[in-house]
Parts: C-alpha cells; structure tokens; sequence
C-alpha cells in the first residue's frame, strides 16, 4: 500500500468530527449549537455523550494516522519551517487526541473542577502548537514548493483567530458559533494535509 493512499484519513476524520458536531445535539435537549461549546456534546455526563463519542470514534485515530503519514512523507522536503511546522501540527493531533480523552470536559462543574483545569490546559497547548504551526507552514510553503498550502494555513490561523475573537468581543449567544471557528480550523487543515498526501502533491514537492 502507497504512502499516500493513508491521506484519506484526514477527509475521514474531518467527516466523524463534523458528524459528532452536527447530530450529537439531537441526543442533547436543549442543546444550543450557537452559544454552547462542542466539548459540552462529550462532556461527562452530557446526555450526548454516548452518541457523540460513537460519531466521532474515527476523528482521532483517522486524524493521528494522516498526519504521521505527513510527516514521513515531507521528511526530504528543503524547508525546515515547512517541516517543522507539520511536526508541530502532528504535536498537536496527538495532544488533542491523548488529552482530551484522557480529559473530557465535567458537565455541571465549573472550570475550577481540577479536571477541567486540566482540559483548558490542554486548550492551551493545542492553541500554541496549531499557532506555530501554521505559522511555520505559511511561511515554509514558499520554499517548500507549496504555496497553495501556505494559504490554506493563513485561512486557519485566522479562522483560529476569528473564534477567540469573536467570543471576546460579540455577546455570549453566539459563542458557540465562532469557537466552532477555532475547532474546525485545525480539524480542516489536517484534512487538507491528507488530501495533500493522497494526491501526492508532497512527492512532487521534492
């Protein structure tokens, strides 16, 4: 089996999170998809929990598999940057992954609830590596021979941005819409990667 072939994991971890996002809230009454968190769908003792957990059982390990590929496959690409920005974003799946499950979010309990101290630190570091990642790749992908792909991190280091932004400065009702800006950003550009790997786009590149 071809390298490349292993890309369409990223399209199918991106299709398990977008399906946890979209129909866990029909197990959540009341749920409200404009102003509460994608975390809260899987939080503990969430009533979607189950269901969300079910849907999105491909997003990790799909995510993880894609972006390792990645990672061998630009191992003898010129750009450092470009290169070291894709090692972070596979840093990053694997935090995500790895801390989160070991971490899920406490439904009912605030954010002083040690568990969910350590959920946000997590947060924290996912932000900072898919930042430097992003950040890297952009401007690696020139030298890298994928500039197309240096677009693509611009689009989700704002996006990224956007969510942040949006919560601090718009009123609490429309939280949920623009976190979903920063969670789908990184979630997005590994499938991007993979689609990158699958069309053997980073072979060309060497």
């Amino acid at each position: 089996m071809r390298l490349s072939k292993l890309g369409i994991c990223g399209i199918i971890s991106l299709l398990s999170y977008t399906a946890m996002v979209v129909f866990s809230p029909l197990a959540y009454p009341g749920y409200d998809w404009m102003s509460m968190a994608v975390s809260d769908l899987s939080a503990v003792g969430a009533p979607s929990a189950d269901l969300a957990a079910r849907l999105n059982s491909l997003f990790g390990p799909c995510g993880v598999v894609s972006i390792m590929a990645v990672c061998v496959a630009i191992a003898n690409v010129d750009s450092k940057l470009f290169r070291v920005g894709v090692y972070f974003f596979a840093g990053m799946e694997w935090l995500c992954n790895v801390g989160y499950e070991c971490f899920p979010w406490v439904n009912g309990a605030d954010s002083t609830n040690p568990q969910n101290i350590i959920h946000l630190l997590v947060t924290v570091l996912v932000v900072v590596f898919s930042i430097a990642a992003f950040v890297l790749i952009a401007i690696g992908a020139g030298k890298a021979k994928q500039k197309s792909l240096g677009i693509w991190a611009v689009v989700c280091l704002a996006a990224m941005f956007a969510g942040p932004l949006g919560t601090a400065l718009l009123p609490k009702s429309v939280f949920g819409l623009f976190e979903r800006f920063s969670t789908f950003s990184a979630v997005v550009f590994n499938a991007v990667l993979g689609m990158y790997l699958f069309l053997g786009k980073f072979e060309k590149a060497e």
